[in-house]
């Protein structure tokens, strides 16, 4: 569902809660009637405040402060208290890359690849990609929303509050068209805020059945154009069982033609080189990356390009090649975790799930994860502006969390302690 109007002078006083709130130390939480900072994030693991009250007018967080110094804040009239009870508050989480919207699924595929096939060779026998396809064009819009619905509601259980979804099964400009009008419905009809991206180069359609080259001309000249009122981003899959090099870098000039920032599917099943190439090019993220190497490592820490890991396909494909994550720790890369919710790859409809995944099996700490799904997840997005930590400004997406630690987020399979969530200030029921 839409949020409703806000009321600009409604206040919510979140008191008692103790705040990961994932901001750089240093951040001004709170200033003074001159404008000058009362109050600086401390440097501390999360970017955690003891004991804290969090001030949210309308949509937006307008000052965090320790209890001590709030209790001689004057009494808001008509103020709405949230006790915390010593609960935890983080942002609301943010799933970065997602293929939620699609007909069918692929559980045949997948008892074929537990008898030894691999994921190339069924996308080469017809499956994989165009199997989801022909099941997403058949589908109505209305059946794609409704399958959606489904997948959404345990990540919004989860305490997520962003999701980018992409489209990509359908191939073809109607088909692809179908998809992101879905995107944006499941935003209209369910209570979370949604990135729709365009896909349409993620695989070669039958239609173009060895003519990648004219398929891509189709992309650039058709259905980018057509797309881009529809869509925030533009995705590719630079990979051999999809496109070349020089076939995304086509997508990538049609993309920044119209407008639109582009983002890449790269280096999964092996090393391309588009990572470096789309940084060059001022991508928000690139997405994969099990093949990057150590010197691309240091190409995108000087872009400000955004590394999404998604362990989830790395986990389902029963992968090898792990991403670079010391190099990338090491150069000061954002890493970002997503489910990549997707039928054929990684059906992860669990983020918590995913971040306790880039722990186990990728190594980052517990607090690393949790930047990867607030405030690395919404710069991989564009988002960093107004999502992502807990500072004044940003919108009020809140999750709280029943724990001990913020640790056990992401630390048991199967559970999520999230109890309670905020969207622009209104909760979420």
């Amino acid at each position: 569902m839409t949020n409703p109007m806000h009321n600009p002078d409604h206040i919510l006083i979140f008191r008692g809660f103790r705040l990961a709130t994932l901001a750089a130390p240093g951040t001004i939480l709170a200033r003074d009637e001159q404008g000058k900072s009362r109050f600086r994030q401390p440097n501390r693991p999360y970017g955690l405040v003891e004991d804290s009250v969090l001030c949210v007018r309308g949509e937006n967080i307008e000052w965090i402060l320790p209890t001590g110094l709030a209790v001689r804040e004057p009494l808001y009239a008509g103020a709405e208290i949230i006790e915390g009870c010593g609960r935890w508050l983080t942002p609301g989480l943010i799933d970065c890359h997602t293929h939620l919207i699609y007909g069918g699924n692929r559980a045949e595929e997948w008892e074929a690849r537990l008898r030894g096939a691999s994921y190339e060779e069924i996308a080469r026998a017809g499956g994989g990609i165009l199997s989801t396809m022909r099941a997403t064009r058949a589908a109505s819009e209305d059946d794609l929303v409704a399958l959606a619905k489904r997948r959404i509601a345990p990540l919004i259980r989860e305490g997520v509050t962003t999701i980018e979804i992409k489209s990509g099964y359908g191939l073809d400009l109607e088909s692809e068209l179908k998809m992101l009008r879905a995107a944006h419905r499941l935003a209209e009809e369910v209570d979370i805020h949604v990135e729709p991206t365009l896909l349409a180069a993620h695989a070669i359609p039958p239609e173009f059945a060895q003519a990648a080259d004219d398929y891509i001309a189709y992309v650039c000249k058709e259905i980018i154009p057509a797309a881009s009122s529809l869509c925030t981003a533009v995705d590719a899959f630079c990979e051999r069982i999809a496109f070349s090099v020089p076939q995304i870098e086509r997508v990538f000039d049609a993309a920044e033609a119209a407008g639109l920032p582009i983002k890449v599917h790269a280096e999964q099943l092996s090393r391309t080189g588009i990572a470096i190439i789309a940084a060059d090019r001022g991508a928000l993220s690139v997405d994969h990356i099990e093949y990057l190497t150590i010197e691309d490592c240091k190409i995108l820490a000087d872009s400000g390009t955004v590394a999404t890991l998604l362990p989830g396909a790395y986990y389902y494909l029963r992968e090898t090649q792990m991403p670079p994550i010391e190099t990338l720790r090491a150069d000061g890369v954002p890493m970002a975790v997503s489910t990549d919710a997707n039928p054929g790859s990684s059906p992860l409809l669990s983020l918590l799930t995913a971040g306790n995944m880039a722990c186990v099996q990728y190594g980052l700490t517990p607090e690393e994860a949790l930047q990867g799904m607030t405030c690395h997840a919404a710069r991989a997005l564009g988002l960093e502006e107004s999502l992502g930590t807990l500072e004044p400004g940003k919108l009020a997406d809140l999750a709280i969390w029943d724990v001990e630690t913020p640790a056990e987020i992401v630390y048991a399979l199967g559970y999520a302690p999230c109890v309670g969530s905020y969207r622009g200030g209104r909760k979420r029921t």
